[in-house]
């Protein structure tokens, strides 16, 4: 029978090394990226276009924090998209239709996203059907619910105003950095919700490499069976991975219906491809067992600069997509190659 120690402890320098290098990997590319964009057009690397994409990252960078813990798992979460959209009526709802006030219908949103994603982690231990089934059910009843609830009165959600000043979208829109920001670099404008996504994944690193969840994450990824005869409770720490990362795709809902100030049920459509996108460009292996929250944010930039880029040079978005597949198709290949040598 396999021992606690050595389910945590035996892989834990291998991983190391694979995902520093991968790591390291990762921000090579994302360098030369910018790079190149730089080089081949002079708007590129202006301060408003690098807010620009800061703020591109900010929303999918947030679900690919969720999105992370669940892969480590060697699993997956079809449904953060539609569960983000879900999230951001049900933010608009309570902030914009019932009159509620700001930060209850915040955390209504973020919790909006946690229950949906406990919903996934119960179906997927204690039902045992594949993460794959499970949560592309859930997919189809988020955005089912989210059209449901956005046609209450008029199709969509009006947008939020407080004495005709758009406060709400100034949670994520506005900058408290930019005071500070101002001597050094007074046309660099830093909203909000760059800042909410550095802090969410400075949290979610901490949770991945500082506490109990974050072992039995990577401990269930790396051998399930070892790990549950070693007396670990399997379903529940799984259940409990599917929520917080249910929670993050209900703080990237209330980000994003702040920064449009208005929640459309079409909202979430393909993100939550982008969101793995990110994860495993980031180093995390579909495998489950290793991944950081590190490369997942690397990831994310990659994806995002590679977009503005590509729009920047005018190419049109069929081939957009087209590049971003082939990268996640060298990515997980980079991965195969990598455990082969492990």
């Amino acid at each position: 029978m396999a021992t606690a120690e050595k389910v945590f402890s035996a892989p834990r320098q291998p991983i190391l090394r694979s995902n520093a290098a991968q790591k390291l990997l990762a921000f090579a590319a994302l360098i030369v990226i910018f790079a190149v964009f730089s080089f081949l057009s002079p708007f590129f690397a202006t301060p408003e276009n690098i807010v620009g994409i800061l703020l591109a990252t900010a929303v999918n960078g947030v679900l690919a924090l969720g999105v992370t813990f669940v892969i480590v798992t060697a699993g997956i979460d079809l449904s953060v998209g539609t569960v983000m959209t879900l999230s951001a009526v049900m933010t608009g709802l309570t902030v914009s239709l019932a009159g509620w006030p700001v930060p209850l219908g915040i955390l209504i949103g973020v919790l909006t996203g946690s229950v949906a994603g406990l919903i996934n982690g119960l179906i997927i231990s204690r039902m045992r059907v594949p993460p794959f089934i499970a949560t592309l059910g859930m997919m189809m009843v988020a955005r089912g619910l989210a059209l449901v609830l956005s046609t209450l009165e008029t199709g969509t959600i009006k947008p939020i105003y407080f004495n005709d000043v758009p406060v709400f979208r100034q949670l994520m829109m506005g900058s408290i950095l930019s005071p500070l920001l101002a001597p050094v670099a007074p046309d660099f404008n830093l909203p909000n919700a760059v800042l909410i996504l550095f802090v969410a994944a400075l949290v979610a690193a901490f949770v991945l490499a500082k506490t109990v969840l974050g072992r039995y994450t990577v401990a269930i990824g790396s051998n399930e069976e070892a790990t549950r005869l070693s007396g670990v409770g399997v379903a529940g720490w799984k259940t409990a991975v599917y929520a917080l990362g249910g929670t993050f795709s209900g703080l990237a809902g209330v980000m994003i219906a702040s920064r449009l100030n208005s929640a459309q049920p079409a909202l979430g459509v393909g993100y939550e491809l982008d969101a793995i996108a990110a994860v495993v460009i980031g180093g995390t292996s579909l495998s489950g067992g290793q991944g950081t929250i590190l490369g997942t944010i690397i990831g994310a930039f990659i994806i995002s600069t590679l977009t503005n880029g590509l729009r920047i040079m005018n190419v049109p978005q069929e081939w957009q997509f087209v590049v971003t597949g082939l990268i996640v198709i060298l990515a997980v290949y980079l991965d195969i190659l990598r455990r082969r040598r492990m």
